[in-house]
């Protein structure tokens, strides 16, 4: 092949790739966007369309964290840093700090899932962005904070069987039992009889 008629075919196929790339462009001319115009111009509220399930940031509500460290022991990347100690006269066990480093969180779930009582769990804020690498890590406990104790479980008390009513006692004991009490009564005299009339006088 010459190299005049090369120089052609480069040319044509240069032409037909630059319009089969065009053409997939030109067609999102007539069809409906789908871009989400964050975060001023969307139908609803962002975090009202973030689904059910979604792991976002880390929270933890200290009023009802039990200290226990089930969280920090479970995190793969250990991002979170719990302190207790105990302090005051007599000595009380404290949680003194609390902490948790965003920068470093995976957002995999095994602490909220481990918390005996979901002090820890993942909220729908995803807006973590920061200029400096210091503020993305969130502390939570200011002062030392007593530890929350759930409240014990009343076992429930079971149904007393109902007591059943004596029967009466048919046996010949028990009839002869009757027989000897009512013979142990004293007997009342008879009732003299009235004089009628018509009875004679006594000789």
């Amino acid at each position: 092949m010459s190299a005049v008629a090369t120089y052609f075919r480069n040319i044509r196929e240069a032409a037909l790739t630059v319009f089969d790339g065009m053409s997939v462009s030109l067609s999102y001319l007539f069809r409906k966007p789908i871009t989400v115009q964050y975060p001023d111009r969307t139908p609803e509220p962002i975090l009202d369309m973030v689904p059910e399930g979604y792991r976002g940031i880390l929270d933890v509500k200290t009023e009802t964290c039990t200290a226990c460290m089930a969280c920090m022991r479970n995190c793969p990347v250990q991002c979170i840093n719990i302190v207790v100690e105990k302090v005051g006269d007599p000595p009380k066990r404290m949680m003194t700090h609390f902490a948790i480093n965003v920068a470093k969180c995976m957002f995999c779930g095994l602490c909220s899932e481990s918390c005996p009582t979901g002090a820890i769990h993942h909220t729908k804020e995803f807006e973590g962005a920061s200029n400096e690498f210091n503020d993305l890590v969130r502390f939570f406990v200011d002062e030392p904070v007593l530890p929350y104790k759930p409240p014990k479980k009343e076992k429930p008390k079971a149904d007393k069987p109902k007591a059943d009513t004596p029967k009466a006692d048919t046996s010949a004991a028990a009839k002869q039992t009757a027989d000897e009490t009512a013979a142990d009564k004293p007997v009342e005299p008879a009732a003299a009889p009235k004089k009628t009339e018509t009875d004679g006088e006594p000789t």
